[in-house]
């Protein structure tokens, strides 16, 4: 099956996608200006644009979804503050722990349940009393999907009506909310009710080059925008990356059910195979769990057959718009060539 000449196949994470023609062409063609004197017309549209379709009052384009959740702790928050969040989360896990190092923002990690949501009871729990020995809890912070996993619209329902009950504000890590949105069928709107901020991820599944948008009130955008600038995030000339997102929103969110899927087709395909186990995806992300000795000789095939794929005992595959069913056919046709020799 080795094809040298193949083009890679880079089944690591939806980031890697590319950006197509169209998106190019939206690109090149873009009216730019300098936006952080905010004249910058692209970058002004997509934020009006996203603000009206999440259901917020203005929108924040940012280089990354780390800054755009940095910026939105760093005004939910101030020095000596907390915030909750699962210790599975994004913002916990996999961000250098900038809210701390950067904000002085504390950090309470809780127990995440196997479908990712965080137990209404543990939530309440851990919300401090007012009292100077304990730091302020002021945020919870809450992410969908996480690992793949899609939370539901009545759980997020309860949490935020929890937080808000509490006089905490509420923030969704949303870099693949509209992977759940299109998985419950549901309007974007709908899919972030109850949120006083979230970050919406362009170039996860929507397939742009780089950005994130972090949506919220008026007056909480313009405080993340003089933080956006402490954080080195204003950009000049920075239409054309805007124009990407804009075309992201308004192509690339109905498709995101083509990846999905994808990923439940590679999914039950790899489930017929003796001596390993797959999650049933919710949205594009494949968990597969394997021996670990099978591991090394799997990877050099999948690097002969021209697939990028980070390894692991638990490893995951992430299907994108750059990845055809015939690209998950042949995935799921490699795997099991290479268990059913493994096995002997």
């Amino acid at each position: 099956m080795n094809a040298p000449n193949r083009p890679w196949l880079d089944l690591r994470s939806d980031t890697v996608t590319r950006p197509g023609l169209a998106m190019r062409a939206a690109m090149a063609a873009a009216e730019v200006g300098d936006d952080v004197y905010g004249d910058d017309p692209s970058v002004t549209l997509l934020q009006e644009r996203a603000a009206d379709l999440f259901g917020y009052g203005a929108a924040l384009f940012a280089p990354s979804g780390t800054q755009s959740n940095l910026i939105a702790l760093l005004v939910h928050c101030a020095r000596g503050d907390e915030y909750l969040v699962g210790q599975e989360a994004h913002t916990f896990r996999y961000e250098g722990g900038g809210a701390a190092v950067l904000g002085s923002i504390q950090p309470q990690p809780i127990a995440n349940q196997v479908d990712g949501s965080i137990a209404l009871a543990d939530i309440e729990a851990q919300i401090k009393p007012d009292d100077f020995h304990f730091a302020r809890t002021k945020l919870l912070a809450l992410e969908n999907t996480i690992g793949g996993r899609v939370l539901g619209q009545g759980y997020l329902e309860q949490a935020t009506a929890l937080a808000h009950r509490h006089g905490l504000a509420t923030h969704l890590d949303g870099a693949r909310i509209c992977n759940a949105a299109v998985q419950q069928g549901i309007s974007l709107r709908a899919a972030v009710a109850g949120f006083d901020s979230v970050s919406v991820c362009l170039s996860k599944g929507l397939g742009a080059p780089v950005g994130s948008l972090l949506l919220g009130g008026q007056a909480f955008i313009a405080q993340g925008k003089r933080w956006r600038k402490m954080l080195g995030g204003g950009m000049r000339q920075a239409g054309g990356l805007a124009a990407a997102g804009l075309y992201a929103l308004e192509h690339h969110v109905a498709r995101l059910a083509d990846d999905h899927a994808n990923a439940a087709f590679l999914a039950r395909e790899l489930a017929k195979i003796s001596g390993i186990t797959v999650s049933t995806p919710h949205t594009n992300i494949v968990y597969v769990d394997m021996p670990a000795a099978a591991c090394a000789g799997l990877a050099e095939v999948l690097n002969c057959e021209r697939i990028r794929a980070t390894m692991s005992p638990h490893m995951r595959i992430v299907t994108h718009l750059d990845v055809t069913h015939a690209d998950v056919e042949r995935t799921a046709a490699i795997f099991a060539a290479y268990f059913s020799h493994w096995q002997d």
